[in-house]
């Protein structure tokens, strides 16, 4: 029974691991589910085994004060390309990358477009502005959009500016330069994941600015470049001066605008001083040779480390006057071989043949050992420095820099949204774009949007088969799992259902056991057993127990009555062998073992109940 006990938990094991690798498969976070979805996208008509083409789209409509969205459904009005020259010209346009309205490649919900950048190696800027511009005071800042690497992504980026307010704003010279107040999405170059959070930070005491990057999420973010799903990305940022990134409305990123940006929004109030350098007599060696040491007069660095083994023998069938290689005996000259341009032709050399069955060829050389007498180059043993000091460090002055700006929440104010990027790749989709205020208006405008194609690419993804798979086709090692997953319920069937083989001894046993007459001495004795067994049986089955021996005790005597009334009516016989022999043959004849005596057999002889009546009835003759 334990070596089935443990075939079963080695069962449990492998389908684990095999589901664990699945779910890895499927999701980074897959016990997230998107939350307050819209009556209209819960009941949307997809049906599973169907096409997507069955889905009825329309155009999300924000339910609150929201401060720009867009979902390119229709023209693209608002938007600007933007006509920055480059460098040194006036005609050639630094940003001649082609924008498009299109729908998905995949997972195609009809009627629902995004903005598609289409071309390859080239540089793309578009930007709109936005409905009202975005103050930061006292309210949260929620920025929220969609992007599908549709064709994967190689190196480029899909993250949006947020544009600062100024006077001379002008989008259609939209470029690099262009000051901006946030940036934040995706972005990937070789095997560098990042999602990017920046915001430009003013110097209250110089007036300039610094770029202050959020540190990177402690998740693995490949599956989001790579699985051509569209993904949600949302940024959240507080008036308590904290943050957070989303991805599919999972938390992949928090912090403090104050103790998780790099570099830090404020500075130090103590620096080094670049002034103090490091006196010339400072002593940083913790050991030194001991000078009081010498060499000893035996040491001799002469020895070589390595000397020939002389007690190695060359062995034997060694061939000293075979070479190891050989001309290849089937090599001919090529018909183009040129003796005057080329020289003297010479067959490549091979592994002599006769030296494959022989311990070696040619010249034999003892072996070298290790040297026993070599010591190497004296050194004198290390002692503490009795000088020394420690490690210098310039001495620590007031920051003349410092300031401390409680509040790096208030940024400057934003007008105006650009998508300014660089792809080696084409074909990324952009959609629903909404800046907000609250997080519920975020979500509804999710669920119209971004929900509805999540319901589409999962009513479209492959079956649990295919998935299986996809899985092994990454991780090869899984066909083990899966075969020994189909195998292990085979194996436990037999193991557990198989019937046991029944051998002829149990069998004549049995039936010899059942038709075994109870003889009174035996009676007795199992009435004796009973007794014995009710006493072990325990305090709280003492009551019954008594009560089965008193009805056990009365079936006796009445047995015991019947047998001494057969017995005086029996006539007198000379032996008792013969007395017996005659009376079952009297009782043969006379009829009465048509008759049988009634034991009541209500409980076992344990104190159970009995499975049946044996009776035995009495005729006189």
């Amino acid at each position: 029974m334990r070596f089935q006990w443990d075939w079963l938990c080695l069962g449990v094991l492998l389908i684990s691991s095999a589901t664990a690798e699945i779910e890895n498969k499927e999701s980074l976070d897959a016990d997230v589910e998107v939350e307050d979805f819209d009556k209209q996208s819960q009941e949307a008509d997809i049906d599973r085994e169907k096409s997507s083409l069955a889905v009825v789209y329309q155009t999300p409509k924000p339910t609150g004060e929201v401060y720009f969205t867009e979902t390119f459904d229709g023209e693209l009005t608002g938007w600007v390309l933007s006509k920055t020259k480059k460098e040194d010209t006036e005609e050639i346009t630094k940003y001649d990358g082609r924008w498009e309205a299109e729908e998905l490649k995949e997972n195609t919900v009809p009627g629902d477009r995004g903005l598609v950048l289409k071309s390859v190696a080239k540089h793309h800027a578009i930007s709109a502005m936005l409905t009202k511009p975005f103050v930061f005071n006292s309210k949260p800042l929620i920025v929220q959009y969609e992007v599908n690497f549709q064709d994967g992504i190689d190196c480029g980026g899909a993250y949006v500016k947020l544009l600062s307010s100024s006077d001379d704003l002008n989008l259609e010279y939209f470029f690099d330069k262009t000051p901006y107040t946030i940036m934040f999405g995706p972005d990937k170059c070789g095997e560098d994941y990042k999602l990017h959070f920046i915001f430009r930070h003013r110097n209250p005491k110089t007036g300039e600015y610094d770029e202050k990057h959020a540190k990177r999420p402690d998740i693995d973010l490949k599956k989001f470049y790579l699985d051509k799903k569209t993904h949600l990305y949302t940024l959240v940022l507080k008036p308590d001066d904290t943050f957070e990134m989303l991805i599919d409305q999972s938390v992949v990123g928090k912090g403090s605008l104050l103790e998780d940006m790099v570099p830090p929004v404020n500075p130090p109030k103590e620096i080094e001083d670049p002034r103090d350098k490091k006196p010339d007599d400072w002593d940083e060696r913790p050991k030194i040779p001991d000078p009081n040491a010498v060499k000893p007069d035996d040491w001799d660095e002469d020895e070589p480390s390595k000397i020939e083994d002389p007690d190695a023998v060359k062995p034997e069938g060694w061939l000293d006057d075979e070479p190891q290689y050989v001309p290849d005996p089937n090599a001919k000259k090529p018909k183009d071989w040129d003796e005057e341009m080329d020289g003297e032709w010479e067959a490549p050399q091979i592994p002599n043949p006769k030296c494959e069955t022989a311990p070696g060829c040619g010249h034999w050389v003892r072996p070298m050992k290790n040297n026993p007498n070599y010591k190497g180059k004296w050194k004198a043993p290390m002692i503490d420095n009795p000088n020394y000091q420690g490690i210098w460090s310039p001495r620590k002055i007031s920051n003349p820099d410092y300031f401390e700006d409680p509040h790096p929440f208030e940024m400057t104010t934003v007008s105006a949204i650009g998508l300014e990027l660089w792809s080696m790749t084409s074909d990324i989709y952009f959609d629903n774009f909404i800046i907000c205020s609250e997080k519920e208006v975020a979500d509804r405008w999710a669920a119209d949007g971004w929900g509805l194609k999540k319901l589409v690419a999962s009513a479209n993804e492959p079956g649990m088969f295919s998935q299986l798979v996809t899985a092994a086709e990454d991780h090869p090692w899984l066909w083990v799992l899966y075969i020994l997953t189909l195998a292990l319920p085979v194996g436990l069937g037999v193991l557990f259902c198989w019937p046991a083989k029944k051998t002829d001894e149990d069998t004549d046993f049995r039936k010899l056991d059942m038709l075994q007459p109870i003889a009174k001495g035996e009676l007795k004795q199992e009435g004796e057993d009973l007794e014995d067994d009710e006493i072990e049986s325990g305090e709280e089955n003492r009551n019954t127990a008594e009560d089965e021996r008193r009805e056990m005790e009365e079936t006796r005597r009445e047995l015991m009555k019947d047998t001494k009334k057969m017995e005086r009516e029996a006539p007198p016989s000379d032996g008792e062998g013969e007395s017996g022999k005659d009376t079952e043959e009297r009782e043969n004849e006379s009829g009465l073992g048509d008759e049988m005596k009634e034991d009541d057999e209500s409980t076992d002889y344990r104190g159970g109940p009995l499975k049946s009546v044996r009776k035995r009835r009495v005729r006189k003759d």
